[in-house]
């Protein structure tokens, strides 16, 4: 199992580049989590250290994932994330050249709880929810395509299905569509990049996850 790589740390949060493969909080059923790790990294120099989480990303996806050290921190991230004060972007592979090399896509999704998947639906109705994301080719390989991806909502597995439905699975997602292999328990999904200007503040912080070390990652650009 991959071990913890810590990308910043300060007083208030912890910053990690998470490893696909594992799930974002402690779990009964799961040995290792990233809330784990980083739990037994603050046992070094705090015996009752406070993680607070606050956001996830999937088992399957890399990146960039903050924890709070402290209640208000997780409070004010929240707040961040909730008012939109907050700016993901994604990488993704994908087998098909896109048809345009930069667009919006704006759906409506629905979350299938049964089968633990988001569906894209034609129109509105009192279970979905809009989905919205930017994207550009930036990069070009043997193995496909690579995308850079801002999500502008927040929703469940929205850029796996958002991709999906016009024709381009990420690499390895075989509950989307994929009929390519890539690692176990992983997808070519990598949580690249996180920016957010803090409260009352004019600067904003980024913070950048190197891409997962295979060659599936290595691209010339367009």
């Amino acid at each position: 199992m991959s071990k913890l790589e810590v990308l910043h740390e300060n007083n208030d949060y912890l910053v990690v580049n998470k490893a696909a493969g594992l799930i974002s909080e402690k779990s009964p059923y799961e040995a290792v989590t990233v809330e784990t790790q980083v739990l037994n990294h603050l046992l070094k120099n705090n015996s009752k250290p406070y993680i607070g989480i606050i956001h996830r990303l999937d088992r399957v996806t890399s990146g960039v994932l903050i924890l709070a050290k402290k209640k208000s921190i997780l409070v004010a991230f929240n707040h961040l994330f909730s008012s939109r004060n907050v700016q993901k972007t994604y990488l993704a592979i994908v087998k098909n050249k896109p048809q345009n090399n930069k667009g919006n896509l704006v759906n409506f999704l629905v979350k299938n709880n049964k089968e633990k998947r988001a569906n894209i639906v034609q129109s509105k109705s009192k279970d979905s929810l809009n989905c919205k994301l930017s994207y550009q080719v930036i990069g070009k390989n043997d193995v496909g395509y690579l995308l850079e991806i801002k999500p502008k909502t927040g929703r469940f597995h929205q850029i796996r299905a958002q991709l999906s439905t016009i024709g381009l699975p990420i690499i390895g997602d075989k509950k989307y569509g994929s009929d390519q292999k890539y690692l176990p328990l992983s997808i070519c999904l990598h949580a690249w990049k996180l920016t957010y200007v803090a409260e009352g503040s004019k600067e904003s912080q980024t913070f950048e996850a190197p891409l997962p070390k295979n060659n599936f990652w290595t691209f010339k650009s367009i």
